[in-house]
């Protein structure tokens, strides 16, 4: 499976979960059927490795994990807590997500392939990206692509299924601009644009990321997946674009990058006592 401060602008992610909760049944699932759905899917997991992605807000400021000394490792552990973050999306969960829902993805993830295909996604998820992987996964790509192998397009159809409407570009823009924001509204930087203009030059940029994470996006399906057969493969895509799993999907996108991104304005926060103004 896949991934407090207030919304400082357009609330994509936001708006995105409540348009779900409009759409689905008023009756949500109860909380104790929620922590099943969390650690059969693998969702809890997924929400932890969130905490992997903090090492790149420094560098989106203009500054290195290494000028915060022990101090980052602190933060880090303080901002992206395990047990805060899934009560973040146990709170969401609990209003967005119907049985139904829960009840089909939870089966598919519960049979015996999806507590496989589970086992490799959660060491792929809390594994650090040391090159070695993305390295790996595009070695595989690269010999795929020799021999023209099907397995390639169900590789492309897993990743299409998983990022529904392709909403990660617009959601990863989105956590890079509240971040910003916040980091501004707490002196950490000076912006040197308004919020309009920095929008269109994030949509200005929204072609090249989205290029760069469907390349992304494949060598790591390669590498994860290595294990699993064509056929193994080919009924996880099936599943994955069935019209109940992409209503779980679409919803786990959101409630993941609405975290991340809340995260990522405490870090904003955080870093104002830590690190003198920088213009930006």
């Amino acid at each position: 499976m896949f991934r407090q401060n207030r919304l400082l602008a357009a609330p994509f992610v936001v708006a995105l979960i409540v348009l779900i909760a409009l759409a689905l049944p008023l009756r949500a699932a109860e909380r104790g059927a929620l922590e099943r759905f969390l650690e059969v899917t693998g969702f809890d997991v997924a929400l932890d490795s969130i905490r992997l992605s903090a090492d790149s807000a420094p560098e989106m400021l203009g500054l290195e994990t290494e000028d915060f000394g022990s101090e980052w490792s602190r933060l880090v552990g303080d901002v992206f807590d395990t047990e805060m973050m899934h009560d973040m999306a146990m709170d969401i969960l609990a209003e967005t997500l119907s049985d139904d829902l829960l009840d089909h993805a939870t089966g598919f993830y519960a049979s015996d392939l999806g507590k496989r295909l589970v086992e490799v996604e959660n060491k792929a998820h809390m594994t650090e990206d040391d090159g070695l992987k993305a390295e790996s996964g595009a070695a595989i790509i690269s010999g795929l692509e020799g021999i023209e192998s099907p397995r390639l397009e169900t590789l492309r159809r897993l990743n299409v299924a998983s990022d529904v409407e392709e909403i990660s570009v617009r959601a990863i823009q989105e956590v890079q601009i509240r971040f910003l924001l916040a980091a501004a509204g707490a002196g950490v930087i000076e912006l040197q644009m308004e919020e309009p203009d920095l929008r269109e030059a994030m949509r200005a940029q929204a072609d090249e990321l989205g290029a760069q994470i469907a390349v992304n996006a494949l060598a790591n399906a390669a590498y994860t997946y290595q294990s699993f057969s064509d056929d193994d493969l080919a009924a996880y895509a099936e599943a994955l674009e069935h019209p109940k799993m992409q209503q779980v999907y679409t919803l786990m996108n959101a409630v993941q990058y609405e975290i991340m991104a809340n995260r990522f304005e405490a870090v904003a926060n955080r870093l104002a006592a830590m690190q003198p103004s920088q213009d930006l």
